[in-house]
């Protein structure tokens, strides 16, 4: 069954009435693991290996271009740096399958001032561990491409892999709305430079309410904003995290994610922290992960329903 359709029956929601909002529990949102790499302080990308077991790959959104591979229970498992890279302000990856390798997409997409005229993606071949089973080493990307947005700079801390339309899609943060962009596969894989195509505005999400003031302050007008976004490997489910919830998307039939991403999503509130930045569907599609900012920072399991009431 679809990810909508299960978390709609198990949430026992029937009508055409919009679904309320759900609270987190240990039953939607389970702490697997806690992160043990005292290198990573401010995670804001998550990608799980399709080709190595129990490896989710993380990276800090500043310092050194490196990427960490964590286990799923939370296990340092050692990191690779990207060669002639650099990390202005990284905050999110994806990934793009391929028949005999899978590249990293390494996106230099921040931009909290608006102030930069080109950010960058970097493309990886995802390497192989050693021996010991760690991963460790320098690498050369594939491809990097610089590229500039068709109205102007944007903050922006989303990216993911479409598979159905073999594109990568981008989601500003600070907009209201967010605006969604494209990049063609064909120009990630071999150009240097290009400039991103506008498909629409994301409406669906919910503003802040009132009732946010309890637990974020200050922070309230910000809880919308998208900070971390991943497509499912089929290509037909799509999950975004913002600091107050997480959003889960189905494509519609026929549709493509512009479209989809302004259809009636699923909300879940939570996890419990506030700072989430990274969200990834495991390897099989079957559920989520999701991590924080902070030394030591919480990974959390998000498992879809697999039975209906």
């Amino acid at each position: 069954m679809p990810v909508t359709a299960l978390l709609l029956a198990a949430a026992g929601l029937s009508g055409c009435e919009p679904p309320p909002p759900e609270h987190s529990s240990d039953i939607r949102f389970r702490q697997a693991a806690t992160v043990r790499s005292g290198q990573l302080d401010e995670i804001s990308g998550i990608q799980a290996s399709r080709r190595h077991d129990g490896v989710l790959w993380v990276h800090n959104d500043d310092g050194r271009p490196r990427v960490h591979a964590v286990g799923t229970d939370g296990a340092d498992r050692g990191h690779f740096d990207i060669v002639d890279a650099v990390n202005v302000d990284w905050e999110d990856m994806t990934l793009i399958p391929g028949a005999e390798r899978d590249l990293l997409v390494l996106a230099d997409i921040g931009d909290n001032d608006k102030a930069r005229s080109n950010v960058w993606l970097y493309l990886v071949p995802e390497p192989d561990p050693g021996d010991d089973g760690r991963f460790s080493g320098e690498f050369e990307w594939d491809n990097w491409i610089s590229l500039r947005y068709p109205d102007g700079p944007r903050d922006a801390e989303s990216i993911a892999w479409d598979p159905v339309n073999e594109r990568l899609l981008i989601l500003s943060k600070r907009d209201t709305p967010p605006r969604l962009y494209a990049l063609d596969a064909d120009f990630a894989l071999a150009e240097r430079e290009a400039e991103l195509v506008f498909l629409g505005e994301v409406t669906s999400l919910r503003p802040p309410a009132m009732a946010d003031r309890r637990d974020f302050g200050p922070r309230t007008p910000y809880v919308s904003q998208p900070t971390g976004l991943d497509i499912s490997p089929n290509g037909q489910a799509a999950a975004l995290v913002t600091y107050r919830s997480l959003y889960l998307f189905e494509l519609p039939v026929g549709a493509n994610w512009a479209a989809g991403f302004n259809a009636r999503p699923v909300e879940v509130l939570g996890p419990p922290r506030d700072n989430e930045e990274a969200v990834g569907f495991k390897a099989d599609g079957s559920g989520l992960w999701i991590s924080t900012e902070g030394t030591g920072a919480p990974l959390y399991e998000f498992v879809f329903p697999s039975e209906t009431p």
